[in-house]
């Protein structure tokens, strides 16, 4: 087998379709205004605690979204797994005093040429049941093959190349702070060392400290929102990405956007964060209610 090779493992298809335990969550607005501020986020609303910034949704969810995983991939690959995609489908915002139960399962999972995807649902709902958002999770396995591919996939979000042969209609530079991931790292919930001990990451084998994908999504969220959506988290109704590349702490990036189309009342845009030529977010897709 050579380095190239992707190693064959075999998933558990019997972990598909099985929701983990539900995890509950107090939405609080000193929480909301931690997150906001840990993502430069720019909007008001979001920064006193008044209504959750979009990728705010992560946090409640958090304990619960990669359970399913464990279910599907054998343990000896985790060390392989990294987060390919993320996609919000909104129903309504998170606010303050929201108690939040979430559960996620495995729904499928695809062999690639060069590595497998897990594809996770997840559902956030109050307690008295209101659905108020779904996500869709997907772990990317490098270098595994999962032999065949088993169950749905996550809807598309394929960004359109012609789209490059127009202007975008919106241009949002965002820089990412030197401590950057020391302030995410406890707004989200999330402590993996490779954001946070430099030792750790070139032990992996990184040049550095990595920010957190999700963190970059939250910029290229408040970029669309005060770009095209008047800052109103409300009006958004599904959010995704790509995560294409690593962003480091320091890094100067740019979203970019361009309108797609409009029908039933809501506007559809592509987008892509970049940092010079690098796409770093790529496939995004914002749809915004008008």
């Amino acid at each position: 087998m050579t380095e190239t090779t992707p190693r064959l493992v075999e998933f558990d298809d019997s972990g598909l379709e099985t929701w983990c335990d539900d995890e509950r969550f107090e939405v609080t607005a000193a929480r909301i205004a931690e997150y906001a501020a840990a993502t430069n986020d720019p909007i008001e609303a979001h920064l006193a605690g008044k209504i959750a910034s979009p990728v705010f949704a992560i946090v409640p969810v958090f304990e619960a979204m990669m359970m399913p995983v464990i279910d599907v991939a054998p343990m000896d690959i985790f060390g392989r797994v990294v987060h390919g995609e993320q996609d919000f489908h909104f129903h309504r915002a998170i606010q303050p005093g929201d108690r939040l139960v979430s559960r996620a399962k495995a729904i499928g999972y695809t062999s690639r040429s060069n590595g497998s995807t897990i594809t996770i649902l997840i559902e956030c709902r109050t307690e008295a049941g209101e659905l108020v958002n779904e996500q869709y999770l997907t772990a990317f396995f490098r270098g595994i093959d999962a032999g065949k591919t088993v169950g749905a996939a996550a809807p598309a979000h394929k960004f359109d190349d012609a789209l490059r042969q127009q202007d975008p209609v919106a241009v949002v530079p965002q820089q990412v702070d030197l401590d950057q991931t020391y302030r995410y790292a406890p707004a989200s919930g999330d402590p993996v060392p490779l954001h946070l001990d430099e030792q750790v990451a070139k032990d992996a084998g990184l040049p550095g400290i990595i920010a957190h994908g999700l963190c970059t999504q939250a910029f290229a969220s408040w970029a669309v929102l005060t770009a095209v959506g008047d800052s109103d988290v409300n009006r958004l109704k599904r959010f995704a990405v790509r995560f294409a590349k690593m962003v480091f702490p320091g890094d100067h990036l740019e979203t970019r956007i361009w309108k797609v189309g409009s029908a039933d009342g809501v506007t559809t845009y592509a987008f892509e964060t970049v940092r010079g030529e690098d796409v770093v977010l790529s496939d995004g897709l914002a749809e915004i209610a008008d």
